[in-house]
């Protein structure tokens, strides 16, 4: 694509050479004469207009340095070059074939244009949506439901009942619907017993799932996970959980039952929140917090540290009181 191409797709503003072609995105570092790159800060302008990329995309700082190589101005840079990044190499599209080895009841309704992959069964009444891909190995039990234009990578299973928005990514390894981790002790004869896991999964729309996280299903009701959610590899969510809109939580974090997190929350690496929690719209919690059940994290905006998960001010604060014991 050229670069004015480009730029009116990703609403960028061109300076110099609005011709120029590029073929793929690429790091400052690793560019070559095909390249778009970008540059955020300021301070690492020169060293972007001295590599070989054929084109920048940096913000409003740059437009005067150029030093002859073209430009895409914008707002929010790094923004845009993912955007332009995603028009030079799109994403996985179905052929609409469905392999001869794939096994599809004759009741589930797969959408035109759709991909099923080589040995993935699909279940009765499962229904597959419009020019969504399907890879191979993959179970999607009965009555399950996935929106259009959705992209199952292979090894996904999902468990009978769930049901998929539109535009969800889900990749290799993930479990989505098995049952929680509910049981019910016999005071008798100090038995555990499994408590019915009966419930529903529901994810929204534009969701993406790491590989290899689990997603369970609600016990007697359902769990949550809304549009817009992004989930890293090996999460787990337990039963009965609500995550809000636009929630990203990274990898090996763990969800206990019933945690509910609201709208716009962060949640950083191994993070540990039990059963009953609640997480309020727009906290952050840095990697590895621990947050006890019954708790409510409060505070857009504020980043909360360690075990329990407290604002990072007081944390500091206990540190350096301990630094200074210790050195006594």
């Amino acid at each position: 694509m050229t670069a004015q191409e480009i730029a009116k797709s990703v609403g960028a503003r061109v300076v110099g050479d609005g011709a120029v072609e590029v073929k793929w995105a690429r790091s400052v570092a690793s560019a070559d004469e095909h390249s778009l790159a970008f540059v955020e800060d300021p301070k690492w302008l020169p060293e972007a207009i001295e590599s070989r990329a054929a084109v920048l995309v940096a913000g409003e700082f740059a437009a005067g340095s150029a030093g002859g190589k073209t430009l895409l101005i914008a707002a929010q840079p790094k923004l845009v070059f993912a955007r332009a990044a995603a028009l030079l190499h799109p994403a996985e599209k179905s052929d609409g074939d469905i392999h001869v080895t794939a096994v599809v009841d004759p009741s589930a309704k797969i959408g035109c244009d759709t991909a099923v992959g080589p040995h993935t069964v699909v279940g009765a009444g499962a229904v597959i949506g419009e020019r969504s891909v399907v890879g191979a190995n993959c179970v999607i039990g009965a009555g399950v439901r996935i929106g259009e234009d959705c992209l199952i990578k292979p090894h996904v299973t999902i468990y009978p009942g769930a049901e998929l928005g539109d535009r969800v990514i889900v990749h290799s390894g993930a479990v989505l619907g098995s049952d929680g981790f509910g049981y019910v002790r016999d005071r008798t004869t100090g038995k555990y017993e499994k408590f019915p896991q009966i419930g529903r999964l529901l994810i929204g729309s534009d969701v993406e799932i790491g590989a290899n996280a689990t997603v369970d299903r609600g016990a007697l009701d359902e769990t949550v996970i809304a549009d817009g959610v992004k989930l890293d590899n090996m999460v787990h969510v337990g039963h009965n959980v609500h995550i809000g809109r636009d929630v990203v939580i990274a990898a090996q974090t763990g969800i206990s039952g019933s945690v509910e997190i609201a709208r716009d929350v962060i949640i950083g690496g191994q993070v540990g929140l039990a059963d009953h929690v609640r997480i309020e719209e727009g906290a952050i919690l840095g990697a590895q917090c621990g947050v006890p059940s019954n708790k409510v994290i409060r505070g857009k905006g504020i980043l909360f540290w360690g075990t329990p998960a407290r604002p990072i001010r007081e944390y500091l604060k206990e540190l350096a009181v301990l630094a200074r014991l210790a050195r006594k």
